[in-house]
């Protein structure tokens, strides 16, 4: 599977009222050197999928104003305007691991 659909199929997987940072998802694919990559892949994310949840690091939003009227209808919490509160919102990598193990045994 190529790298641009691994990505998607991650975001695909992330909770609503959760989010995950670019980083966080380049580590689960077990490459964390390239989340700049995973933020070009998100370029091409099927708008079907829950782009919204991706921020940077720190929480901040990168697309403005939709991503974040989004994100506040599916409960997530903002710790100022623009900001995700990643202490209470955020997916660990660990934890989308846990995720993806159980989807992919549901799918076998």
């Amino acid at each position: 599977m190529g790298f641009f659909k691994r990505v998607h199929e991650i975001v695909k997987l992330i909770p609503e009222g959760c989010v995950m940072s670019y980083g966080d998802i380049a580590q689960v694919m077990g490459e964390p050197k390239k989340a700049r990559f995973v933020g070009f892949a998100m370029k091409f994310c099927p708008g079907s999928y829950p782009w919204q949840r991706v921020v940077r690091q720190d929480g901040k939003v990168v697309t403005g104003n939709l991503q974040v009227m989004v994100l506040q209808k599916e409960g997530v919490i903002f710790t100022e305007p623009g900001y995700v509160n990643m202490e209470r919102c955020r997916i660990m990598p660990a934890e989308m691991q846990l995720i993806i193990d159980g989807a992919s045994v549901e799918n076998s």
